[in-house]
């Protein structure tokens, strides 16, 4: 028991430095914080954060994958709940968008994946993959029930993940959205989208807005030849 309480300690202390570091390379940048910073940031001698990690490119590839842990443990559970695609889908974005706004090592993850090095990214590209394999199985069994248009269910999930991994450049938490509400918008727009319904409404108001269009062209001419002033 010792052990096991000792190991929880190390755990929550190296979350705890995640959390440190994520916020100094927001801040400072990448490549301007080093592990001194990233010390005096989680309250540790740079010698004791040694302890926890071997270098900074260590950190921000825990990061990522602290972060990449937290995404498949809620889709997986998500994808077997009984709730149709549409509200699958939506819980899926609604904690995504949490996880890379609201948890600082999942932002620092998402917007610095490319200053990790080569061998380090190689570890998280089964991740990676196995995350986005699972939001395309939720918009493919939304395709095959006809609850969502028939469309590419990889380029769909590549759209919606970087939809929502792009948020972290701009979103201001001091802004008038808090991260709850840019959550619910960004999952009424990105499912709705899909929806079978309203993908044919936009169809057919794409038709409608070529034939107005056309009747306005030819309205013109018209009217033109009449010597009417255009406008």
């Amino acid at each position: 028991m010792r052990t096991s309480r000792l190991q929880r300690r190390y755990l929550a202390r190296r979350l705890e430095i995640l959390r440190a570091a994520g916020r100094e390379f927001r801040t400072r940048g990448y490549a301007e914080t080093g592990m001194r910073e990233i010390a005096a940031a989680a309250d540790l001698s740079p010698a004791n954060l040694y302890n926890y990690f071997r270098g900074k490119d260590e950190i921000l590839f825990f990061c990522q994958d602290n972060a990449l842990d937290r995404l498949i443990a809620n889709l997986d559970p998500t994808r077997r709940a009984k709730n149709n695609a549409t509200e699958k889908l939506r819980a899926v974005i609604v904690f995504h968008l949490h996880c890379v706004l609201d948890e600082v090592e999942g932002s620092a993850a998402h917007l610095l994946t490319n200053s990790i090095s080569a061998h380090l990214q190689k570890r998280l590209l089964v991740k990676r993959d196995r995350y986005e394999q699972g939001v395309r199985q939720v918009i493919a069994a939304g395709i095959r029930s006809g609850e969502f248009a028939d469309t590419d269910p990889a380029l769909a999930a590549r759209l919606i993940l970087g939809a929502l991994n792009s948020t972290i450049a701009w979103f201001n938490p001091q802004g008038p959205l808090s991260t709850e509400e840019l959550a619910e918008v960004f999952a009424t727009y990105l499912t709705r989208g899909l929806q079978a319904k309203f993908a044919d409404q936009a169809s057919a108001r794409r038709r409608s807005g070529r034939s107005l269009d056309r009747s306005a062209v030819t309205l013109s001419k018209k009217l033109a030849k009449k010597g009417a002033p255009r406008w």
